[in-house]
């Protein structure tokens, strides 16, 4: 299993000291360090634009030594933003989220892209010579 970071309570909880107390939480818990950090929701203030700056900033956690965040979740769809829900349905736009606004397809690529390249570099620093 995992804990889910989403932030709450009025505050993100991505940074380096409250994924530490998350660590410590599950340690005492004798539960193990999986940790999923929720780039949108609270975490980025509901604004979908600042979900590459979270997810940067827990890339470089990770890049620092970070071994317990095991995955990140992005709000994205095909189109940026979201929509009400019309009356005549037919109004409604292909790939746009009807709940959470979300990042476009273009920023997910961007994200996906940037993250499987430091992650690759990580990697390939920790891979034993042969």
């Amino acid at each position: 299993g995992h804990i889910v970071l989403r932030g709450g309570g009025g505050r993100p909880n991505y940074d380096s000291v409250s994924i530490s107390l998350a660590e410590q939480a599950l340690a005492k818990a004798k539960l193990p360090a999986n940790i999923v950090v929720d780039c949108s929701h609270a975490n980025s203030w509901k604004k979908p634009e600042y979900q590459p700056l979270v997810m940067k900033d827990v890339v470089h956690q990770i890049r620092e030594g970070n071994r317990s965040v095991v995955g990140l979740m992005i709000e994205s769809n095909i189109v940026a933003g979201n929509q009400p829900i019309p009356a005549d349905l037919s109004q409604l736009r292909y790939g746009c989220s009807v709940t959470d606004a979300c990042i476009g397809w273009e920023t997910t690529e961007d994200m996906l892209r940037e993250t499987a390249a430091v992650l690759r570099e990580i990697r390939t620093r920790a891979a034993p010579a042969a």
